[in-house]
């Protein structure tokens, strides 16, 4: 729920601010049966801002999954991407963090600080503008099998005269491999995606549709699992 007016806006070249609120509501059934269905709200807030020196973008995700739909998880990323030079690559600094808490128990914790660390660029092709990203991902308390790196990238595109638009993003990211002894034995690979659909009703507001598609993301799951969302999105 994610990069898509990044993708955009640096791709067309725009001096401009821009932010949304998104809503979804998660409906995904998980193929790995030791996983949780989906069943409850995702609100997503975004917001890029250009300036002379690059630009600055960032998402909150909240879950509400809490027994009385109360807030049950928060995450959120944080990007700075500076340029001072003429070439089409920029230096990309990034942070992501957040928090969790079980459903039906006081049980709860962080997820894990990443600080990322890499080199962006972002281009055109036919219609569709396209970014990406290759970073070192440090992990707090990560890396003790070795260094991480990460490599995203993003896609954005309208059609029907501007009034469907295509984006989304995909992730891949190296971490360590936690054995069931609670130790890091090796390394394991991360792929998570999420292509959107939107039907822009008016400039502010759009309907559509998402689709989490990931691999080794959703714990414990070590299948495929595609979740699919309904949702509403305000631009302001």
């Amino acid at each position: 729920m994610r990069y898509a007016i990044l993708s955009f806006l640096l791709i067309s070249g725009f001096a401009l601010s821009a932010q949304n609120l998104q809503l979804h509501y998660d409906m995904g059934k998980a193929n790995d049966k030791r996983t949780s269905d989906r069943g409850f709200f995702t609100s997503t807030v975004e917001m890029f801002r250009p300036d002379s020196l690059g630009s600055t973008f960032f998402f909150i995700d909240m879950d509400y999954n809490g027994k009385d739909g109360d807030i049950s998880a928060s995450y959120w990323e944080i990007a700075r991407d500076v340029k001072l030079w003429s070439a089409p690559v920029a230096l990309h600094l990034e942070f992501n963090g957040g928090l969790f808490k079980d459903r039906n128990s006081d049980f709860g914790g962080h997820i894990r600080n990443a600080y990322l660390f890499g080199a962006s660029t972002s281009f055109t092709l036919g219609k569709v503008n396209l970014g990406s990203y290759i970073a070192y991902k440090h992990f707090n308390g990560g890396g003790k099998e070795g260094p991480d790196i990460q490599w995203t990238g993003t896609w954005f595109t309208m059609i029907a005269n501007g009034k469907i638009t295509l984006t989304g993003f995909f992730d891949v990211w190296s971490q360590d491999k936690i054995n069931g002894l609670g130790v890091a034995d090796g390394k394991t690979w991360v792929f998570l995606s999420e292509p959107q659909i939107w039907y822009n009703v008016n400039k502010n507001l759009s309907i559509g549709s998402e689709f989490e598609i990931s691999s080794n993301f959703i714990f414990p799951s070590n299948k495929l699992e595609i979740m699919p969302t309904v949702a509403a999105k305000w631009n302001f």
